[in-house]
């Protein structure tokens, strides 16, 4: 700044040649650094498990003509197999998918209210019931099955119980979240004209997360019948069985017929789910 004489008073001019020139950049140093941090901890894994995993280049090198072998193997599909080695096995999939659904979907309403703050206002019961969600699903369908497999011994019982253990996790978080997200206007009015906690659910909370809940049972019903396919191989019933069954005695033209039909009730359960879904909501 330049002091000017200017008669009884002084003139102040800002000297425009000492601005300071600033550079704009999107993130901090400490974003930065933190950025870095996550590549170089990326990449540090991805080197770590490469070399843990050990892989054989001449495996990798004949794979294309293993995976060619194996397919002129399935030619020509033994499409008799299916009425006495693959309809009854697929049926009792379907059966294990949606009665474990239903048992998850009985078993995972109350941890879902007890889940949700805004239902159950004790923090313990909140945790007690987060906890028993992250149980249900940090534990794989297969390793469920091994569990259910010991205790009940092979079969479809083993299944339905695997499923409906594997899926409460699922339907009680999602369940409980919505229950956190309803709006809370309707339920305070109720409170103030003096209603229950019964009718403040019903009347309140329940026409608000009703799309929400059918959407979730459809949803987690669609990936138990992926799922339940796949228990028979560790002896969970299903048409898992009839797959491994059939791999073990290199019968590759009735694996053939038995993933066609896992491929084909996947694609119906998907399209069956979308438009049912579509009417509800």
């Amino acid at each position: 700044m330049k002091r000017i004489p200017y008669g009884r008073f002084e003139v102040f001019r800002l000297n425009t040649t000492a601005a300071v020139h600033r550079e704009w950049r999107r993130f901090t140093p400490t974003q930065r650094l933190a950025r870095f941090a996550l590549y170089f901890g990326t990449v540090f894994a991805c080197v770590i498990s490469l070399r843990t995993v050990q892989i054989i280049p001449e495996f990798l090198y004949d794979a294309p003509e293993q995976v060619a072998d194996l397919l002129r193997r399935m030619w020509p599909i033994e499409w008799a197999f299916y009425p006495k080695g693959v309809h009854e096995a697929l049926i009792e999939t379907l059966h294990i998918a949606t009665l474990g659904t239903i048992l998850a979907i009985l078993m995972a309403l109350p941890l879902g209210l007890l889940a949700a703050s805004n239902i159950t206002p004790s923090a313990w019961l909140n945790y007690f019931a987060k906890l028993m969600l992250v149980s249900s699903r940090s534990v794989n369908s297969l390793v469920w099955a091994l569990l259910f497999v010991a205790m009940f011994g092979p079969g479809a019982l083993a299944g339905t119980m695997a499923i409906a253990f594997r899926s409460i996790g699922f339907v009680g978080k999602l369940f409980g979240e919505a229950l956190e997200e309803a709006r809370p206007g309707p339920v305070e009015a109720l409170k103030a004209a003096g209603a229950p906690r019964t009718s403040i659910f019903i009347k309140g909370y329940w026409p608000q997360v009703e799309p929400a809940f059918w959407a979730i049972a459809l949803f987690r019903w669609d990936i138990s019948v992926r799922e339940s396919a796949v228990l028979g191989l560790v002896g969970a019933g299903g048409i898992g069985v009839a797959l491994d069954d059939a791999i073990n005695f290199f019968q590759w033209e009735r694996v053939a017929t038995v993933m066609l039909a896992i491929l084909a009730v996947v694609i119906a359960a998907e399209i069956l789910v979308t438009r049912i879904r579509a009417r509800l909501i």
